[in-house]
Formats: structure tokens, sequence, C-alpha cells
């Protein structure tokens, strides 16, 4: 059976599944088969880690200029 590849944009709106493990594991497979070639996408989801990490910690005094400005575009993507 050969895998299909998926577009980045496909790869994007699967992240936040991806990284709660709530993918089917074909779809699963097929994100981290696009994360193995793709340094776009792969940035996105450093990001994605980043915000989560960040959301989650108890330091949300003020959220940094440069996460603010990250997280606006990633939102304006969407």
């Amino acid at each position: 059976m050969t895998e299909r590849a998926i577009p980045c944009s496909e790869a994007v709106s699967q992240l936040w599944d991806y990284l709660d493990k709530v993918l089917s594991p074909e779809d699963q497979a097929l994100v981290e088969s696009h994360l193995d070639f793709c340094r776009r996408c792969c940035g996105e989801l450093e990001f994605a880690k980043e915000l989560r990490s960040f959301l989650s910690s108890n330091v949300v005094d003020e959220v940094p200029a440069d996460v603010k400005e990250r997280l606006e575009r990633f939102v304006d993507d969407l």
C-alpha cells in the first residue's frame, strides 16, 4: 500500500489533534510523514508545542511581544 502525501494546509490543520494524540493511526502516520520532509510545518509544530507549554504554565502575567505576534499570525492563517 502506497502512502499518500498530504499538503501543508492539511498537516497544519491537524497539528493540535496530532499533539493531543487523537488522530487515527493512518492520519497520524500521514502527518508524521509530512513532518519528515517539511521544514515549515515542523516550525508550526514547534510553535504549537511552545504555545501549549506557555498556556499551561502558571506564568501568564503578560504575553511576550514576539509570542503575541506569532499567535496573531497563526490565528489569521486559520
